[in-house]
């Protein structure tokens, strides 16, 4: 997948989930609490890399995501550190219920990381695409929802959710994404997004993917002369709230991007913001209530509305309707 080309970004070339992998392992070298649940999918995971220097601390409990929920309930009642990956559409959906009475009524310290999320999958069709997942994770208080933007923030994120205390859920991707931080420079603090680009004509704030694609829209938007600031909230859940209030005081409108359906995802936590702090005209980026057809992301992110291009028009609507006094 190419993105970030207009606003100059690189590529390490690595996807999003070879950079789990890594940080994951590396956390567990340092932490010896941290183990691994695997729902047979740890090729796909990369959570492999931990069975293959850890087997004493890896468990594949196999296609069976209500049990593997559940294991990872006891190991965090006995104080342990468990990492419970699998695909989101599988884990959340055929699991949920384990996920609310076990780890989130209880507000176990379990952390999920949920494979190729989004549209990812590429032409494996709609059925293990997740698009729904932020929504779900995100009825369930106490869950915190990471979703990293390049290599350097999943580093980031896995380092951020060792350290808290109760449940997380961090997105993870098999799609390449475009570098927007130096390795080992990325500061991640849950719940404080991350300024990329500054700007005070229109804010878009995105997270995960769509933060390159945000940036890319924001160096289109420049030929224009328009000046975008773009956040990477790199955290849906709790969300930055005094840098959402900011960016709609500073710049007087917003545009929110996200590999999610609109509704239940960034865009309507981030709108919640808004209407109660500093209302301003705001258009969001995601899918319309619509599962995604089979296709490679590029061709899926133009068909469905998530390229640069759909978010300067959305930029442009927000700007003249900040201009014509919209609330």
């Amino acid at each position: 997948m190419q993105l970030g080309h207009t606003a100059g970004l690189k590529s390490s070339g690595r996807q999003l989930r070879d950079a789990f992998g890594d940080a994951l392992l590396d956390v567990c070298r340092n932490n010896p609490k941290v183990v691994v649940l695997d729902g047979d999918l740890g090729n796909s995971t990369r959570v492999n890399l931990v069975r293959q220097e850890f087997p004493e601390r890896f468990l594949n409990i196999g296609i069976a995501e209500s049990n593997l929920v559940s294991i990872a309930a006891g190991y965090a009642s006995c104080g342990y550190i468990p990492f419970v990956s699998s695909f989101p559409s599988f884990l959340f959906c055929n699991a949920y219920d384990q996920v609310r009475v076990s780890i989130s009524i209880a507000a176990l310290n379990v952390k999920f990381v949920g494979s190729h999320a989004g549209i990812s999958t590429n032409r494996e069709g709609p059925q293990p695409m997740s698009i729904e997942d932020f929504a779900l994770v995100g009825g369930l208080p106490p869950f915190v929802i990471l979703a990293p933007s390049d290599p350097a923030s999943m580093a980031g994120a896995v380092r951020a959710a060792v350290k808290h205390a109760g449940p997380v859920y961090i997105r993870s991707s098999r799609t390449v994404f475009p570098d927007i931080y130096v390795e080992g420079e990325c500061p991640f603090e849950i719940g404080k997004a991350n300024v990329v680009r500054g700007g005070s004509d229109v804010t878009l704030i995105a997270c995960g993917m769509m933060v390159a694609v945000a940036l890319d829209a924001a160096a289109l938007l420049e030929a224009q002369g328009v000046e975008a600031r773009v956040l990477d909230m790199h955290t849906v859940k709790p969300l930055d709230r005094e840098a959402i209030a900011a960016a709609a005081r500073e710049t007087g409108a917003i545009v929110t991007a996200e590999e999610h359906l609109i509704h239940g995802g960034l865009g309507s936590g981030v709108a919640q913001v808004v209407t109660t702090t500093h209302p301003v005209p705001m258009r969001c980026i995601g899918f319309d209530d619509t599962y995604a057809e089979s296709g490679s992301v590029v061709e899926l992110m133009d068909k469905y509305g998530l390229s640069a291009k759909d978010i300067v028009a959305a930029a442009q609507e927000a700007i003249a309707a900040k201009k014509g006094g919209e609330q």
